[in-house]
């Protein structure tokens, strides 16, 4: 009895495994400027939400004994056609397994030939006008993504339109307001944060984060902290 009562105890008192996430940012395409300054600002988030973080660009990482260490993937600003078929395939095996993953801006002009992507990121890229100052309305505020915004949300970022509408395939967080700036072609409905459970995991996905200034932004950094969270299923 008293064997099994302190075993049961030491299961109790068991530390949690750490929160770990690799951030990925390679591009096989455009490269933002912004990308160095996002990668130090995901090191500093890390450091102050006590989690631990590993920023690479190298595909090889992508393979199954690497990606078990991790819960979380996050493409931050990646373009291009970034893994080959093998690392493909590793990373869609992980996340089936209940991993999480985080998309940041180009995340979205990402891998166009594979077709699971596509339906993981929710839309591709289609173009994008000036950087220029927009109202984000929050559809969802209780979600825990968006904890912390203001309903209506101005700031200024390259505005993102896409090749199709996700909402049919995403719970849609937020949308633009394109009667506030210049250039928008999606109309009336025009989605730009959202999240799905999706083939095992959990996405999420964010068309902000082109500028230098979006990483020195305390909601938009709070609000990748909490995808981060909400994808991880630590909240």
């Amino acid at each position: 009895m008293l064997l099994a009562a302190g075993i049961a105890l030491g299961m109790l008192s068991a530390p949690a495994a750490p929160l770990r996430v690799l951030v990925f940012s390679k591009t096989a395409g455009f490269r933002h400027d912004s990308i160095p300054v996002a990668v130090e600002a995901m090191k500093a988030l890390a450091t102050a939400r006590r989690f631990e973080v590993e920023c690479t660009e190298d595909a090889a990482s992508f393979n199954a004994p690497n990606l078990a260490k991790f819960k979380v993937v996050m493409f931050l600003l990646t373009t291009g056609d970034a893994l080959n078929d093998e690392q493909q395939t590793a990373f869609e095996n992980w996340y089936r397994k209940g991993g999480g993953w985080v998309g940041v801006h180009s995340a979205s002009d990402t891998e166009y030939g594979w077709e699971w992507f596509g339906r993981l990121v929710g839309a591709y890229f289609m173009s994008h006008p000036a950087v220029q100052n927009a109202d984000v309305h929050i559809e969802d505020p209780k979600h825990p993504t968006m904890k912390g915004l203001p309903k209506l949300w101005q700031r200024r970022d390259e505005w993102y339109d896409f090749k199709s509408n996700p909402r049919s395939q995403v719970h849609v967080l937020a949308t633009l307001d394109e009667k506030t700036y210049q250039g928008g072609k999606m109309g009336d409905d025009h989605p730009t944060v959202w999240c799905h459970e999706f083939d095992g995991g959990r996405a999420w996905y964010t068309a902000g984060g082109h500028t230098n200034e979006s990483y020195a932004e305390p909601l938009f950094i709070g609000h990748v902290y909490e995808a981060i969270r909400w994808v991880s299923r630590t909240r």
